[in-house]
């Protein structure tokens, strides 16, 4: 990965860049990177396992689906709301956040716009490879964030000694 004083430099452009409309440099700053842990429990996840639940998932909610029309043709009017609306707009979510989890899961286009390589080998880039990759960065980065950060802090806090110490307060004279 990148050298500790070139992330250094590109971290502390990358704070001031950002200090004139967020918190950098103050302690109410946000990391705003994954958190190296949750990178590392993505790296060791089965993304097949994920990815067959998922389709487990959209055939439970297509049976679902199913289910609903079927007791929506046999009820009566009278006795079908407030079921009838609240099924089609469980199902309506459920499909959308279906359809939302299967773009996010295509890995291969999300490694690929990473122009992240597969290892010696290997056919495709591997999600642990990637993640592990990620993780990696994500913790170096947060250790050498931190680090500037706590900089911007103290070069704040010293100009506003300097500041205070050239201030003159007379007492008022009542």
């Amino acid at each position: 990965l990148l050298p500790e004083d070139t992330m250094a430099y590109a971290l502390s452009h990358y704070l001031f860049s950002l200090s004139s409309f967020t918190d950098a440099g103050r302690e109410t700053c946000v990391y705003s990177l994954p958190e190296p842990q949750d990178l590392f429990q993505a790296s060791q996840m089965k993304f097949e396992d994920f990815e067959r639940d998922l389709r487990k998932l959209k055939k439970d909610l297509n049976a679902c689906s199913a289910q609903t029309e079927k007791v929506s043709k046999f009820s009566s009017e009278e006795n079908l709301q407030p079921f009838a609306g609240k099924m089609e707009e469980f199902l309506s979510q459920g499909d959308l956040e279906v359809m939302f989890l299967f773009s996010v899961l295509s890995f291969l286009e999300l490694s690929v716009s990473f122009s992240v390589k597969p290892k010696a080998g290997e056919k495709e880039v591997s999600p642990n490879t990637f993640f592990s990759i990620w993780h990696e960065f994500s913790t170096d980065f947060k250790d050498q964030w931190k680090k500037q950060n706590k900089l911007m802090l103290l070069e704040r806090y010293c100009c506003i000694c300097q500041q205070k110490a050239n201030w003159s307060i007379m007492p008022n004279e009542d």
